[in-house]
């Protein structure tokens, strides 16, 4: 029969709300200085750039400040640089002509591929599921793998060193290089634009042909499986009854074969380790 637990003592109960009381007060100044943060990056009084960089350093100096470490702050300095230069040299990008054509793409792209991915959900995840599951059986080997990986590596450290230093010294010879290929293919470039133009039309015009007969063939190829559908599955039934009546005598020969292996591996080390001191024997003899 279960027994009915105990309830709580007074101290328990004590100690509990004081617990929850300083956890609670520590999510309330963790709220309060992510509140400040907020308030002083998104203050409607600061419209300039030049405000905007001082709110942002404003803002990375009370970062560093609530988690009180001078890397932190150092890395935050860093990251407010690194937006602040890519902000600088994407710009130019969203006003390029080009980036029209390339907005279209993706927004052409977005709206054929969206019924696809839903399409593909289902599968996806099951592989997803499918893959995890094989990760997870494999995980034993992870660490092998990555101990081969790793020696691979050290082994191949020296020779990129040693590239990198050639191409290092040989960079004059590169750069020779890199202006007779610009120099020569150049010339190249209107000629291949037409040649690709022209390779379009024809292509089109090859495709536009060739769509009939291929829809064609691919109805007449889906009424063939769907009348050979019976012969497939009696063949992929014979393949697996073949396959369950071949696991047990695949499972006595790897049994039989990891005997003798074991076999051979006690011989082994008994040949090559050290012969063991030979004991004492001792003999009673009655009175």
């Amino acid at each position: 029969m279960a027994t009915i637990p105990s309830l709580p003592s007074r101290d328990d109960v004590a100690r509990i709300a004081r617990n929850t009381t300083d956890i609670t007060g520590q999510l309330l100044d963790t709220a309060g200085n992510i509140t400040r943060i907020a308030i002083n990056t998104f203050d409607p009084r600061d419209g300039s750039g030049a405000e905007a960089l001082r709110v942002l350093r404003q803002t990375t100096a009370e970062l560093a400040e609530a988690s009180a470490a001078p890397e932190a702050q150092e890395a935050f300095y860093r990251i407010v640089d690194t937006l602040t230069r890519l902000g600088v040299s994407g710009a130019p990008l969203a006003v390029h002509p080009v980036s029209e054509p390339a907005q279209a793409l993706l927004t052409a792209l977005g709206d054929s591929l969206l019924p696809v991915l839903d399409a593909v959900e289902p599968a996806v995840e099951e592989a997803a599921e499918a893959l995890g599951e094989l990760v997870d059986a494999t995980s034993p080997l992870l660490p092998a793998a990555a101990g081969v990986v790793a020696g691979v590596l050290l082994a191949l450290a020296p020779l990129i060193r040693a590239a990198a230093d050639v191409l290092r010294d040989s960079s004059p010879e590169l750069r020779r290089m890199a202006d007779a290929l610009t120099a020569a293919l150049a010339p190249l470039v209107p000629l291949q634009v037409a040649l690709a133009e022209r390779a379009a039309a024809a292509g089109a015009g090859v495709v536009r042909v060739a769509l009939p007969p291929l829809a064609d063939l691919t109805e007449a190829a889906a009424a063939g499986l769907k009348a050979g559908r019976p012969l497939l599955i009696a063949g992929e039934e014979f393949v697996v009854s073949g396959l369950e009546r071949l696991q047990p005598l695949l499972l006595v020969s790897a049994s039989r074969v990891g005997k003798v292996a074991r076999a051979g591996a006690v011989r082994v080390s008994a040949a090559v380790s050290p012969a063991a001191e030979r004991g004492v024997v001792v003999a009673v003899h009655p009175a």
